[in-house]
């Protein structure tokens, strides 16, 4: 498609992680075998590969039980089992302004069949949480606390480590979405106090769309009921899911060529290092801020102090005075810089932060990303908006 800067790495990382295809083609050129299925080497290949997946996300993330680690298609599907599988009629939930269709809808499904009720704790116009929002609104019944830890839409951290002491000293269960944060800024289920951790495969991780991850802390763990039923190639004499994890929540044949891949990026995250992702990210997003912001047609949500490298991710989101963001979207497409426009699946954080019902043009860094190619961005912005 000729020249073009991706700055829509927010949907999906592009380019993946060095090695993801190959390996991704390796396994299904080398007879692509089920795991738990058969007796013979290739199966046991599979199942070793699956138990070192397994272990890298544990490593990762500071899962507190390898079998606590259970492989989804996402984390849209992780939520879904996870809220589908814990919360019983009557139980109440706490969520941010902030999230993603992907908590907000099953939360608002469960609610439309009279099993639950949810609550939301305000951010302010910057997507900043105050932890003390959640303690306004816990109630006897409140079972489940449930975030984001980035916001995809203005790229704000939510401070998980302050939410989860609150839970813990209640008593009550710790979720998180970490679709816009695994891979970028390190995430502990120990250190947080997280019981539940969504992951997706294909974002921040750098893997293949199609995989990923939910972590439970052994509390949630016993709780949780299977959502989805079939088979698993184990206690296959019982007609009910098996109780033990990771079987309880992986009926069915797991995406092995996209564990393979995934298993592949998260080696290359670990040799490069999460603080050094963490740093050049947090580089580009800094340089991006001080040039928009010297845009005066251009107005940043959230968070726009380009010193702020801590309390946001490498996702920027802006509209530009004078023109639908459509069109901005579009122009610079054709000027070679991808970006997504919209509301980006999260209306509530888009009435959070004033920028409902036009949504905003969401521009999203990569590690592979240079300081010039940030610039090169900035100039075909700004030259678009001065020109009209």
């Amino acid at each position: 498609m000729g020249f073009f800067i991706n700055t829509d790495q927010a949907s999906t990382a592009s380019p993946k992680a060095p090695g993801v295809g190959e390996a991704m083609m390796r396994f299904i050129d080398a007879g692509a075998f089920n795991a738990s299925r058969g007796i013979y080497a290739g199966a046991f290949d599979t199942e070793a590969m699956l138990y070192r997946t397994r272990e890298q996300l544990s490593d990762m993330f500071d899962a507190p039980r390898l079998k606590n680690v259970t492989f989804s298609s996402g984390v849209t599907l992780a939520l879904n089992v996870l809220l589908y599988g814990i919360l019983k009629k009557g139980d109440h939930v706490i969520t941010s302004s902030m999230e993603h269709n992907a908590v907000v809808r099953p939360l608002t499904q469960l609610r439309d069949e009279s099993r639950i009720d949810f609550s939301l704790a305000m951010a302010n116009k910057e997507g900043q949480l105050d932890p003390e929002k959640i303690v306004d609104l816990i109630r006897p019944q409140t079972k489940l606390v449930i975030v984001t830890a980035a916001s995809n839409v203005a790229g704000t951290r939510l401070p998980l480590r302050d939410i989860g002491n609150i839970c813990r000293e209640k008593g009550i269960l710790f979720a998180v979405d970490s679709a816009q944060a695994a891979g970028t800024v390190p995430i502990s289920m120990l250190e947080d106090h997280i019981d539940a951790l969504a992951i997706t495969g294909h974002k921040g991780l750098l893997g293949p769309q199609g995989v990923g991850a939910l972590l439970l802390s052994d509390p949630a763990a016993e709780l949780i009921q299977a959502v989805i039923c079939g088979g698993t190639g184990s206690f296959s004499h019982l007609e009910t899911m098996p109780e033990p994890l990771p079987d309880r929540l992986e009926a069915g044949t797991l995406a092995l060529p996209a564990i393979a891949g995934l298993s592949v990026a998260l080696d290359w995250i670990e040799e490069t290092g999460l603080f050094n992702i963490h740093q050049h990210k947090a580089d580009l997003t800094a340089r991006f801020l001080q040039r928009v912001n010297e845009i005066p047609q251009v107005r940043v949500f959230g968070i726009s102090d380009p010193e702020d490298r801590e309390g946001r991710v490498a996702v920027v989101s802006v509209q530009a005075e004078g023109m639908d963001p459509s069109e901005l979207s579009q122009r610079l497409a054709e000027a070679g810089v991808l970006t997504r426009v919209g509301l980006h699946c999260a209306p509530r954080a888009h009435q959070t932060i004033a920028s409902y019902p036009e949504g905003t043009v969401r521009f999203s860094f990569a590690y592979n990303h240079s300081l010039s190619d940030i610039d090169q961005v900035a100039d075909i912005l700004q030259s678009i908006v001065e020109t009209g």
